[in-house]
């Protein structure tokens, strides 16, 4: 073992000198980092690759002196070897950073949509773990949900959790303007639980249709007619273009329905604030507020009088 790591530092320290001045000439062939450096090839085969050299020579003189011809020949073709896969490991990592740091994007862009799309103090539905006090409305909602996050639909899933946060705030409205079990109470939670039903059909057919196109894949369908349009036959066009025309139809057709049930968060949020304009309570004041402020102003007019002629 001493012998060839003798051996093949003679065969890498008299190498040194020809990557050196090939490097020089042409930095590509002795630089594994692209673009090629020159500087780097002289740090590398000036001072590096000698210095490594002389290290290895020096530490198999424990054995004696006796260099073969295996690590002598090894030593030669060393370099020439260890740049191409130092280059090859290279573009590999770098590959590989750069789909993490594409991934982590993706990940940090698709965390932004999901925020900009969650409207503020909307309650997030887990269709795995429904509420606890949960009604057959709220449970059919997290059903939805799931149907629209299994055909990776999560541009509209959230409209379940905007639904639900709205059920839940104008039932609550409702509780605390009528009293349970009132003709006017139950008049308008049947009301405002059609109105959730319709909006949770609309995000069932949402699902069923997303269904249909989940396997085209649309982007490549466009790629496909852009980038290889010229070899592309009659027939293969026409197809590509039906396919896409599938894609786009569909996707007006769930922005139709997303739109039918913004109408129908509208009109829970009209009925949460006209149920919650009502005054269902009798008043406790015997004088209105305006008639009171008069009142009072002209009692401490009075008062100040008093105190003069006091």
């Amino acid at each position: 073992m001493l012998g060839f790591l003798q051996g093949f530092s003679y065969g890498l320290f008299l190498t040194s000198t020809v990557w050196l001045v090939v490097g020089v000439i042409r930095p590509g062939l002795g630089d594994p980092v692209m673009p090629p450096r020159r500087w780097a090839v002289v740090v590398r085969y000036a001072f590096a690759t000698p210095s490594l050299a002389v290290l290895l020579w020096l530490t198999s003189l424990w054995g004696g002196f006796s260099p073969s011809l295996g690590g002598w020949l090894a030593g030669l073709v060393a370099i020439a070897v260890e740049v191409p896969l130092e280059r090859r490991w290279r573009g590999w990592w770098a590959r590989r950073r750069k789909n993490l740091d594409a991934q982590k994007r993706n990940a940090e862009t698709a965390r932004r949509q999901a925020s900009e799309r969650q409207e503020a103090g909307v309650q997030t539905l887990d269709p795995e773990h429904p509420p606890a006090d949960a009604d057959e409305l709220v449970l059919s909602l997290c059903r939805a949900k799931q149907a629209l996050l299994e055909v990776d639909r999560q541009d509209h899933a959230p409209q379940a959790d905007r639904l639900y946060s709205r059920y839940c705030h104008v039932t609550g409205v409702l509780g605390s303007r009528f009293d349970v079990g009132e003709l006017a109470y139950e008049r308008a939670r049947g009301l405002v639980t059609q109105v959730c039903l319709g909006a949770i059909d609309n995000l069932t057919a949402m699902a069923h249709q997303a269904s249909g196109i989940a396997g085209v894949d649309a982007a490549y369908v466009k790629r496909r007619l852009t980038r290889d349009a010229d070899q592309l036959t009659i027939e293969e066009r026409i197809a590509l273009k039906r396919r896409l025309a599938l894609v786009e139809d569909t996707e007006h057709q769930l922005r139709q329905l997303a739109a039918r049930n913004e109408a129908a968060l509208t009109a829970l949020d009209d009925a949460a604030v006209a149920v919650a304009r009502l005054r269902t309570d009798k008043p406790q004041a015997n004088l209105a507020a305006d008639q009171a402020c008069a009142e009072l102003k002209r009692f401490v007019e009075g008062a100040e009088r008093y105190d003069r002629n006091h």
